[in-house]
């Protein structure tokens, strides 16, 4: 039988490991394929800009 001290004890540490647990889920569900697809839309962006600069560029040039 557990005395409270342990029990706290035990309750205190599933809820952080539970905690750590749910947290990591989110950050792998969430919060990593938000970063990487930001990204590489930003990336898309930029080449965009930068072809259509190329472009006028090359028009001045001739």
């Amino acid at each position: 039988m557990l005395d409270f001290s342990e029990f706290s004890g035990l309750v205190l540490f599933m809820f952080i490991f539970t905690a750590g647990f749910w947290l990591l889920i989110f950050l792998l569900t969430f919060v990593v394929p938000y970063w990487i697809g930001g990204t590489i839309w930003e990336n898309m962006k930029l080449k965009k800009k930068l072809k259509k600069l190329l472009k006028r560029v090359s028009k001045l040039l001739i």
